[in-house]
Formats: C-alpha cells, structure tokens, sequence
C-alpha cells in the first residue's frame, strides 16, 4: 500500500491528497492496473527479495516436469528435454538462451498460460571441445508445439551458430505447429526453414527426432544434413493415416508412413536408427567427431597417428578368382581405414552402395563404396541419391573422399529408365565433378560404362586413382561384349560355349585390362591390393593442401 502511495504522489505532487477518499481511489486503480499488467504477463508484484525470486522462477522452470511422468519417459527409454541437452553437453559447458521467454497468444484458452520456455529450451555448450548450438522441444507443455515466440528463441540461436560458426543440433519432439496461433505459428516455421536453408553448408545440421514430427515440421529435419531417429516413440510424416483415409479412401498404419524404419530403409529421409534417445545423443556426437565445426575449418585430423607401411596380405585373399561371385566390399573397407571402424551413413538405405565416415591413419575421409553383395553393386535410382547427397555433404565440410569401385553398370529396366534413372546418374557426376575436396579412387574389379564415371575416375577429376590386378576397365563386360562384337562368329561355331570363353578371355585382356587403362594414363597405378591402406595413407597426406579454383557463379544447376 505505502508503495502504491508513494507512486501516487509522484504521479501528483502538487496535490497533499488529504481526502482519504482519494486515495483508496487512486490505490484501487493503481492496484486493478498492476493486476492486469501482472496478468499479461508485463510484471509481477514487486519482490521484497529479488534474489529469492529470480531462484524460485528458475526452479519452476528446470523442475516443470513431475517425477511421475519422468518415471513414465525413462520406462519408455525416453528422456525429458532438459535431460537431453544435458547427456549431449559437457558437465558444466551449458547456457541456456531465453529462458523466461514467454508466449503472447491470448485466444483459446491462451491468455494468462503459462508455457515455461515457451515449449522449448535453446542453448549451447560444448561437445567435447566443440561449441554446439542445439534446442530441445518440450512435449511435456503443450505437446511441444511451435509457436511464434518458441521459433524466435529457435531461429535467435540459429542465428548464433550461423554468426560463431558452431554445428547446430535439434531435438524434435513436438506435436506441430501451435493452433492456438494460426498463422503466427505458420510464419515462425517459415522463418526456421529460412535459416535452415541459410546454414546448409555454413555449420553442420544434425537433427534428432525422438517423438512426433509432423506436418511441416517435417520440412526442418528434411532441410538439415542428417537426421537421426529412434526406433520406438519416433514418428515423422507430413498427413497420417487419418487424413490418408479422408482423402484418398486408402487404410494405412503410423509404421507405414511414418516409423523411424520405413524412412531408414524405404524413403531414405533418416541417415541413422537409434535405439532410444541415449543411444540418438551417442550417434550425434560420433557424427561430430568427424566434422569440422564449419566450412571454413578442416575435419578433426589426427596428424600424430604414423603411415605403416607393412603390407596387409590378407586383402589380396578377398577378391574372388570368378569375377560372376559376389565380393563383401564391407570387409574390405574394414581393412582400409582405423581400427575396422566406419559410421555408416544410410546404412538400411539403397544397401547396393556404402557411404560413411572413417579414418585412414588419422585422416578424416568419406567413404563411397559399392557393394557387389547386393544388387551385384549395381547403381539404381537410390543408390545414385545417397551416394550424391554424402559426397556433396563432405565437400561442403572439406572431408576427402575415398571411392571403392566393382559396379557392372546402372541398373537396367523399363522402371528405372520410366522413373527418372538418367537423371538420378546425372547427379552422381555433378556432385563429383563439382567436389573440390581431395578425391581418391580405388578399382577392385569390375568399372563398365557409364559407371565407371560415375564412381569418380580420372575425368571426373579424381586426384589418384589405383586399380588392383583384378580391374576391369571397360564399356561393358567382356561376356556382353563378345556375344555384341562375335556374334556372326558365335553363330557358325561348332562349339559355341568354348569358343564364346577363349573371345571373352582375349577381350578381357585386350580391352577390359588395368593395364589398357594405365598405358592411356587413365588411372594413375595399378597396385598390389596388400598396398592399398598406407598408399591411400601417404595420398591422403599429399592432397590435403589441394586447392582448386572454379568459374564464378552462383551455384550449379544439379539435375535435382
């Protein structure tokens, strides 16, 4: 009251306000006034200790979740979002960002709510001895959804990575966009997808759905460079199988259109499964180990790991003496790169080819592989995405690339060439060719045709290239081309199969040989297959300096 006096008296000071009638009235006023300033949210009453407030507001804050639904998350391997930012940041390394922000929403029910956070805690810290910039939607208050203020306090922290140059980790769990908004809401995820579009290829992007991810939240995660999912409590699609049986009269299940495995092995929008939400924050951080924190930066190198030179005889056991049987390429990229380790990127996704993330004697390098253990390693139209969209992801973070090569050719078929095929080729060679990066080849066997340009030769700019003894460089297989090039021959012979063999054979050696291609200077060695890891090695150290000028332009035109 003595406050509210006082205030009065500022307000007029010429009057002694000696009515006692006036001043009941003056206070009243004055008090309705401050009770609806409180309401909005403008101030609350003032403290008699400021310090006690400021630490009973931070803990309704951090303790807004009750034991009891914790106690439900962790048996469903979940964690809350304050949990989650503190199993991704170093103890101690974190700061939050907007914590008092509060919503302005007032139709619906909205008025007055209180919505600690806004729905979602933003922030950083460190990973290690990276700086990470990474929010944690909150399903917990009002399932997570965004409104306009929880994507300013997004896209403020966006804005911060994009400035310091630091990766950027989402944790997205969230119900959609806030309704209670309308179109509030809409214009805060059109601002996040701007900014998500303004880092791609500044910091790395790495997106974690650990719940819900629906309607055009999906569009974030789409427009980030990995997303990771977990197996259980994990949905993403843009309608569900409501709104499918509304319009299209068609029944489906959640598993069908939005499970964390249909997209790893069926979509391709997921790069990586985890098991729970533990497991998700684990695969965040191994991804960060091989990224530079922007594209200014070199990858984590270990220059203190040494070159052995000492042959590794087992890799010249692995290749087949029949070039028809199929070769585990994943062995063999085991004994290439450190310790047998490779984070395998896409791993359920278009298993006709291999990409990944490993070491080769400390040097961080990307791996593109074929995998003659399905599809005979041939290239289709999904292989040609994933294996497009991970050499573009390690040129833009300056991550060297090693390319294994036994592909027959592209995929044949009225569906593929119907589908689009040639323009999915057409994006192997444009993200090769426009790498910059240093771009080493290795040719294990087979090398035919249009694919053999496409898995990075000499022409595409590929700064070495080795083949093994078992190469076959070639427009297409000796067999195929000996029933093209003998056919007139084939037809008049008295033993047809025989004398198919001994063309085949003299056109392998004529035509398909290593050694054809290294007399034109097509490939820069032919290697023993014992060699490959410290030759690869000592390439690797010799072209990290590489340094290539392009014309100036905007950006290229890839057939998308």
């Amino acid at each position: 009251m003595r406050v509210c006096v006082r205030v009065a008296r500022v307000l007029n000071p010429a009057r002694k306000l000696e009515c006692a009638d006036k001043k009941r009235s003056i206070i009243a006023t004055l008090s309705a006034c401050c009770g609806n300033m409180t309401r909005f949210g403008f101030f609350m009453t003032l403290p008699t200790d400021p310090l006690s407030t400021l630490q009973q507001r931070r803990k309704k804050i951090i303790e807004n979740i009750s034991p009891e639904k914790l106690a439900v998350l962790h048996a469903k391997g979940s964690l809350s979002a304050r949990e989650r930012m503190g199993a991704l940041f170093m103890e101690g390394s974190f700061q939050e960002l907007g914590m008092h922000a509060h919503h302005n929403a007032v139709a619906f029910g909205m008025e007055g709510r209180e919505l600690p956070t806004d729905g979602v805690i933003t922030g950083t810290g460190y990973v290690g001895s990276t700086q990470v910039a990474a929010f944690s939607q909150d399903f917990s208050l009002l399932a997570g959804t965004m409104g306009k203020m929880q994507a300013r306090k997004i896209v403020r922290l966006m804005r911060h990575a994009l400035r310091v140059g630091v990766p950027m980790v989402a944790f997205k769990d969230s119900g959609g966009a806030r309704i209670q908004e309308g179109v509030d809401a809409l214009s805060g995820y059109g601002d996040v997808f701007y900014y998500n579009v303004m880092l791609s290829g500044v910091v790395p992007q790495i997106a974690v759905i650990l719940g819900p991810c629906a309607g055009g939240a999906a569009y974030s995660p789409a427009l980030m460079d990995f997303v990771i999912m977990t197996r259980r409590n994990a949905y993403m699609f843009l309608t569900g199988p409501e709104v499918i049986k509304a319009v299209t009269g068609r029944s489906t299940t959640m598993d069908e259109v939005g499970s964390a495995e249909m997209h790893a092995s069926v979509s391709g929008n997921v790069h990586f499964l985890a098991e729970n939400d533990q497991h998700a924050i684990a695969l965040v951080k191994q991804v960060l180990s091989y990224l530079p924190p922007n594209n200014t930066e070199d990858p984590p190198h270990d220059f203190s790991v040494g070159i052995d030179e000492s042959a590794d005889e087992g890799l010249r056991d692995l290749v087949p003496k029949d070039s028809s049987e199929p070769l585990d390429m994943r062995v063999i990229i085991q004994r290439l790169v450190d310790g047998g380790e490779l984070l395998e990127v896409h791993a359920n996704f278009a298993r006709n080819v291999i990409v990944g993330f490993a070491r080769i004697a400390g040097v961080v390098v990307g791996v593109v592989a074929n995998q003659p253990m399905v599809m005979a390693g041939a290239l289709d139209m999904d292989a040609a995405d994933k294996i497009s969209r991970f050499v573009r992801t390690c040129n833009v973070y300056n991550v060297p690339l090693v390319t294994l090569v036994d592909v027959p050719g592209f995929l044949p078929g009225v569906e593929q060439e119907r589908s689009g095929i040639i323009r999915h080729g057409a994006k192997m060679l444009h993200a090769f060719a426009s790498c910059t990066t240093p771009k080493l080849t290795v040719i294990v066997r087979k090398a035919y045709g249009g694919s053999y340009l496409a898995m990075c030769s000499q022409e595409m700019r590929a700064d070495m290239v080795f083949a093994w003894p078992s190469a076959e460089i070639a427009v297409m297989g000796a067999e195929a081309a000996v029933k093209i090039l003998y056919r007139k021959e084939l037809d008049q012979a008295s033993d047809r199969r025989a004398m198919a063999t001994e063309l085949t054979q003299q056109y392998r050696e004529k035509f398909a040989s290593p050694y054809v291609a290294a007399a034109n200077f097509y490939i820069t060695d032919v290697i023993d297959p014992a060699d490959t890891r410290w030759m690869l090695a000592l390439a690797l150290r010799k072209t990290l300096g590489k340094r290539e000028l392009r014309p100036a332009k905007k950006h290229g035109n890839m057939p998308l």
